[in-house]
């Protein structure tokens, strides 16, 4: 891989996507807010919930730490039984936690870790632990860039057809039984994504020759005033949207935060 090569994950395809000025402030001059405390706290069970099912699925019992905490011991169990009822888990598929994917292209390095992959003969199925409620927005998760990103690489990166591949969310938020959305794939959606993920890399190839060369900083968006959830940031620059700011820009790297 070359060095100057950039990492670019669903998180930071969101962002460039949604904001490019607020993209080049995060991601290239790292100028990101501190984590206010809730969302921390948010932040630290989701990252702790997505360790234990690590463990559970690497064949490691989870046993003591479920029995200290009966809430998080019933819904663990129910989502368990969930994921073995509908996915279908058996001695014939091939599984693994936290699964990385990567593809480079250009100056690209575009990269995704699954929670969970299961693959068989002819099926591919990805799972993602969503430590928050089911959103009612099905076509605003369909339209994210986790959902697009995973689903573009696997097919990809491997010889499984996009009509064999799978996207299963999985939320669970005590005490609330877990609920899931899957999202199948299709060559359709496969040359629409390609279609999309080229012309964000194009204008990031763009914004980065004008800011390397001209010093130009990333341009706001035409509809910047009306969609952009960090456009009042630019006018005013207050503390207190500074804040906003940044938990918008991590909520694709956070479990806490619905989509």
């Amino acid at each position: 891989m070359k060095s100057n090569v950039i990492r670019l994950s669903q998180a930071q395809l969101n962002l460039l996507e949604r904001c490019p000025p607020q993209f080049q402030r995060v991601y290239l001059d790292q100028l990101a807010s501190p984590i206010s405390p809730e969302v921390q706290e948010s932040l630290l069970w989701g990252n702790q919930f997505h360790q234990l099912m690590q463990q559970h699925f690497l064949g490691l019992s989870i046993d003591s730490i479920l029995e200290v905490d009966k809430d998080l011991k019933d819904i663990v169990k129910a989502l368990l039984n969930g994921v073995s009822e509908t996915h279908h888990l058996d001695s014939d598929c091939w599984r693994e936690a936290e699964h990385y994917r990567g593809l480079e292209t250009e100056n690209y390095l575009l990269t995704a870790i699954y929670d969970l992959l299961i693959l068989n003969n002819n099926q591919a199925q990805i799972l993602d632990w969503k430590t928050y409620l089911q959103p009612q927005n099905k076509k605003k998760l369909e339209n994210n860039w986790q959902t697009k990103l995973y689903l573009y690489l696997l097919a990809e990166t491997s010889d499984y057809l996009p009509e064999q591949i799978s996207l299963t969310y999985w939320f669970v938020k005590i005490p609330h039984q877990p609920q899931c959305l899957t999202f199948e794939y299709s060559e359709q959606l496969h040359k629409k994504y390609t279609k999309e993920l080229e012309s964000l890399l194009i204008n990031l190839d763009d914004y980065l020759l004008n800011l390397n060369k001209n010093y130009v900083d990333f341009p706001h968006l035409k509809n910047c005033e009306n969609n952009c959830p960090y456009y009042e940031f630019f006018l005013s620059g207050t503390n207190e949207v500074e804040n906003n700011i940044n938990l918008l820009s991590i909520m694709d790297e956070i479990e806490e935060v619905s989509i």
